[in-house]
């Protein structure tokens, strides 16, 4: 049974990161993903002790290859509450006009958003 952490370390979430990009990955492939910048032990300890919280899975053959258990929505999920409560003092506006307003959207993103709110509304949240 998978946990949801509080929060990921920055090593963590680039480990995870390469696991929900390319799939199941080697320890091999995992060093060569994140560009031999870090040590070939320290992502296998980084990689072991995600198997360690459940948030990774070991397959049982030779090389062993690394999933995901965790879905980056789970990941980002206490980040973003830390960022909101920091950040915006829990309101959701500040926080997300903040980020809209000072980049440049493309028109997929803009539709997300528009379809997000729509998706709120008909919820009938506030």
């Amino acid at each position: 049974m998978k946990k949801t952490p509080k929060r990921l370390s920055p090593g963590e979430l680039e480990i995870m990161q390469i696991l929900w990009t390319n799939g199941p990955v080697s320890l091999g492939e995992a060093q060569v993903a994140i560009g031999r910048r870090i040590g070939y032990t320290t992502i296998q300890t980084r990689l072991n002790r995600l198997v360690e919280k459940g948030l990774v899975a070991r397959s049982p053959e030779r090389p062993m290859k690394f999933s995901a258990l965790l879905e980056p929505e789970e990941a980002s999920k206490p980040h973003l509450d830390m960022l909101l409560d920091r950040i915006a003092g829990g309101s959701v506006v500040p926080l997300v006009a903040g980020l809209v307003r000072n980049r440049k959207l493309n028109r997929d993103e803009i539709a997300s958003l528009k379809a997000l709110v729509r998706e709120l509304e008909s919820r009938g949240e506030k």
